[in-house]
Order: C-alpha cells, then sequence, then structure tokens
C-alpha cells in the first residue's frame, strides 16, 4: 500500500509515522511518500521518520518529494494536512478579526474563513492531480481546516473523499479514561458540523451489554466535564449534552476575546513549539515521536487516521466518526452539506448513522453555521468581494453590516497574496 500525505513536512508528521509504526498489523503500509515545498522542513521530518520506522522494524519505505504528481502517483491513500501561508497566515486569521471586535481563530468566526479562502483552491488542485494520477480507487482523507467546507468542497468537485477530525477521538479518549475501560468499550453520540458538535450520548459496552452512561456522568462528574470544555456546568446541563471546546466561541464569545486581546496568539506558541520539534528532528540520534509533539496538538490524531484508512482500504464495516455528506441525516440541512457524525465506512463510500432530532437551540445554529459555510464555499471557489462580504454577514458571530464590511477590507488586505482574484 501506498499512502502519500502532502503537507508532508508539518511538525505533526511524526506524530502519524508513530502510528503507523505502532498500528502496521492494522495498516499494511509499503510505501510512505511526503510531499511539501519547505525543502528543510521535508529534509529534516522525512530523515526522523525514516528512523522511527528503523526503530520500530516497519518495512515501509519513506520517501519524500517537492513534486505533487511523483508523490501521489499510484498512491491508494491521500492525506491532506497542509497549511496555505505558514503560522504567519494563522496568526493574522487570530488577530485582524479583533480590530472588528470579533474573537481571532483559525477554524470558527472570520479567521477560519480567511483560511477556507486561502485553502479551498490549493487542496482543489491538489486533488485533480490525485484524480489524474493516484491509483482509480484512491481515498482523500482531508485534516486540514476548516475540514467541513474543505471536504465539501472535494465532494462537490466528484472526490472520493472524507473529512477527519480528532475532537470526537479526544472525547473517547477521556471518557474511556474517566471510567477506567479500554477507548473501544466506548462509542459518543457525537453531532454537529466539524468544530460544532455535542456528545450526546457516551455508550459503554461491557459483556456484551451496553449502557449510555452520559446522564450519570452529567448527574456526578459535572464540574469537571465543564472544565474540560471551559464552559458554565449548568450549560451542560440543560442540553443534557457535552459541547466541544469549539462551542465556547459562540457560547462565551466577548470573554474569550477579552482572554485574547493583548494575549500571545496560539500561532506564537505553535512557532516556539515547531522550531523546538525541528531542532530535535535534526538530531540524527532522535528516532521516536518527541514528548514535546504533544504541545503541537492533534492529539489521537495517528489513531483516527490509521482505524479511518483501515477501514476505507480494508472494507471493515466499522463506525466512526468523520465529515461525511449529510444525505439526509440531519433534515433541516441540505443532502450535499458536510456534516461531522459517526457513520459506518467501507471502501465503497460512508454511510451516516441516524441520528435524532436536535434539540431546537443546536438545530438553529448549526442551520445558521451551515448557511454561513456554504457562502464561504462559494466564495472559495468563485473569489470576488461581495461574495467575501455576503459569507461575513451570515456568520453568527459577525452578523452586524458594519463589522461585516469591516472585517471584509482586514481579510483581504491580509491575505491578497494568497487569494489569486484578490490581488
Amino acid at each position: 500500500m501506498k499512502v502519500t500525505v502532502v503537507g508532508g513536512g508539518s511538525t505533526y508528521t511524526p506524530e502519524l509515522v508513530d502510528g503507523f509504526s505502532r498500528l502496521r498489523e492494522v495498516l499494511p503500509i509499503d510505501e510512505l511518500w511526503l510531499v511539501d515545498p519547505d525543502p528543510e522542513r521535508l529534509r529534516l521530518v522525512s530523515g526522523v521518520s525514516r528512523r522511527m520506522f528503523a526503530r520500530a522494524g516497519h518495512p515501509g519505505v519513506v520517501h519524500d518529494t517537492s513534486d505533487v504528481v511523483a508523490g501521489v502517483a499510484d498512491a491508494d491513500v491521500v492525506l491532506l494536512q497542509l497549511r496555505v501561508g505558514g503560522q504567519a497566515a494563522r496568526h493574522g486569521d487570530e488577530t485582524f478579526p479583533h480590530e472588528a471586535g470579533c474573537i481571532g481563530q483559525e477554524t470558527t468566526g472570520p479567521g477560519g474563513f480567511a483560511k477556507a479562502l486561502r485553502t479551498v483552491p490549493v487542496v482543489l488542485d491538489i486533488a485533480e492531480a490525485v484524480r489524474r494520477h493516484a491509483a482509480p480507487d484512491a481515498w482523500i482523507i482531508d485534516f486540514t481546516n476548516p475540514v467541513g467546507i474543505v471536504t465539501r468542497a472535494l465532494l462537490e468537485a466528484g472526490h472520493r473523499a472524507v473529512g477527519l477530525c480528532n475532537v470526537a477521538i479526544g472525547f473517547q479518549r477521556r471518557f474511556a479514561r474517566m471510567l477506567d475501560v479500554a477507548p473501544e468499550a466506548v462509542s459518543l453520540g457525537h453531532v454537529g458540523l466539524n468544530h460544532l458538535t455535542w456528545e450526546r450520548s457516551v455508550t459503554v459496552t461491557r459483556d456484551g451489554a451496553s449502557e449510555d452512561v452520559l446522564p450519570r456522568l452529567l448527574a456526578t462528574r459535572l464540574p469537571e466535564l465543564a472544565e474540560e470544555v471551559e464552559l458554565p456546568g449548568e450549560l451542560l446541563s440543560l442540553q443534557e449534552a457535552i459541547p466541544s471546546y469549539y462551542l465556547r466561541y459562540f457560547y462565551a464569545h466577548d470573554e474569550v476575546l477579552r482572554e485574547q486581546q493583548g494575549a500571545p496568539t496560539r500561532a506564537e506558541a505553535v512557532l516556539d513549539v515547531e522550531r523546538r520539534l525541528l531542532a530535535q528532528y535534526a538530531d540524527p540520534s532522535v528516532d521516536t515521536k518527541p514528548e514535546e509533539l504533544a504541545l503541537r496538538g492533534g492529539a489521537f490524531y495517528s489513531e483516527a487516521a490509521v482505524d479511518l484508512m483501515a477501514s476505507l482500504t480494508g472494507n471493515r464495516g466499522d463506525t466512526q466518526v468523520v465529515n461525511v455528506r449529510n444525505d439526509g441525516t440531519l433534515g433541516f440541512l441540505p443532502d450535499d452539506h458536510v456534516i461531522e457524525v459517526p457513520a459506518v465506512v467501507t471502501a465503497n463510500g460512508l454511510t451516516p448513522v441516524p441520528v435524532a432530532p436536535l434539540a431546537p437551540e443546536m438545530q438553529g445554529l448549526v442551520a445558521h453555521v451551515a448557511e454561513y459555510e456554504r457562502l464561504a464555499l462559494d466564495a472559495a471557489v468563485e473569489g470576488g468581494r461581495d461574495r467575501v462580504l455576503r459569507a461575513l454577514l451570515a456568520h453568527p458571530l459577525v452578523g452586524q453590516f458594519s463589522k461585516a464590511e469591516r472585517l471584509t477590507d482586514l481579510l483581504l488586505e491580509a491575505n491578497a497574496r494568497h487569494l489569486e482574484w484578490a490581488r
């Protein structure tokens, strides 16, 4: 099997390689190709990746290239984990919205929209290379944010694609530790859009019997659960669900904005972590995943990616949380919208598991953000200032026309070099 990672020079990549090494019986990789335009990062990351495979006794061969076509040629799976504009662009996403009184974040709000505008055209170009040169039944797995918008762009263009996020597997692992059970014994009632989700059930299976333990957890562990997502326990009790941390940008917007203003950005913190990681990757004695990689984010990313690849290529027919076409799962959304829910995964495709209707306040927020996402994708594909303005006006974290106009100017000024139509 040939697996290609586009954005392979990312400091995330050794997390993936660690998973490939540990779980090689699940996913037998013969060739791992790392594709990246930055030759120095690619050299360092591919070097440590080769040493990690060697230490683990993995028989796969690691290749590196800046040539997308060479990288994806005959690939069975292509994983996308790129960041157009790097951490400098992310820093902009996390700061320019403050000038209009909005939160700055790389996947949510105006900053997330800026990232979508930069990312979608690049991803679609890569996907065309996959269509022309990869194996005929190759899968594209998108880990590039904003995952929901990018995945819908791929599906709308007719690609064999699925989106992946580590929020659900992170919750699963936390609940497993909390309950002192194996992770595979825990399944989640995870529902919503990417980075706009709730856990509405936590089902534990023991000795063939299953129980939803979420009501008990909310009754006995509420302060701990609320602290985990940095939201009031009263909200969790009201919704009888656990919102993802990303809901904090909606449910506590003004508080988050106050915290962000004047504080270092996440991009600045990540740059510091990346410098330290790359220095370790350059050390020829380093042949394991550095502990410091946990500070980079993406916890359990490798396990989620390996599980998904194994099911797509091995036709396991298991259930995993993915970003997939709605196709009637949430009846208030169009069929072609991309939602994040459990789905049965086979080599032939992904089928969402039926979910119970959302509570009215959840449905209203999901519907609102979904309409913004549709306008955002239109702006990313077609370009144009008016399309950008419409999408910002539609976002529930913007709303006011004067803010939307100001944000449009700020966004285009900060991102003109990455947007062909705006130059």
